[in-house]
């Protein structure tokens, strides 16, 4: 209320949180979970007709990250989103965001391949969005800290922007 020129994104899996924030001012969902913790979630942002971001995670947070195994990474996360953004479109949702999700059920390896091949991503036809700021794909290579690769962020988004990411 008191910055009512900012726009403000909500990060949460919960519909009722998400239509709770919109109504108090927030203007864009970033769901982590592309509506698989909620199963009301698409037909509430349908109905709130707001930007939604749908980012791809393999499992929950709690098991995410010993449930990295793919066939083909790039593709499977293509065909994980198209369904989604699928499912979205026959809703009538039109603002649509697609995250990979970098970090969130994936190697190291499989985010390097992922940040490669980021430029495929655009055939959703919706914006990348691309969170890697300081993420351990970056540090852990380099054996550093999260403080301390400033750089190695500047670098990937720079990589990231090159390959299609828009936001």
């Amino acid at each position: 209320k008191e910055f009512p020129e900012i726009l403000i994104s909500i990060d949460t899996f919960r519909s009722k949180i998400a239509e709770k924030c919109i109504e108090n001012g927030a203007c864009i969902i970033n769901d982590i979970s592309a509506g698989n913790m909620d199963t009301t979630m698409f037909k509430t942002i349908a109905q709130l007709q707001v930007p939604y971001i749908i980012m791809h995670m393999q499992g929950t947070p709690q098991n995410m990250q010993t449930n990295t195994n793919y066939k083909n990474i790039v593709t499977d996360i293509l065909l994980y989103l198209s369904e989604k953004i699928y499912e979205l479109r026959t809703l009538g949702v039109n603002d649509i965001i697609t995250d990979v999700g970098f970090g969130f059920g994936k190697t190291i390896e499989q985010n390097y391949t992922l940040l490669k091949n980021l430029e495929l991503f655009k055939n959703l036809e919706t914006p990348i969005l691309t969170g890697i700021s300081r993420k351990s794909m970056l540090y852990k290579p380099l054996k550093t800290t999260p403080q301390k690769a400033l750089n190695a962020t500047t670098v990937a988004n720079t990589i990231a922007l090159l390959n299609g990411t828009s936001i």
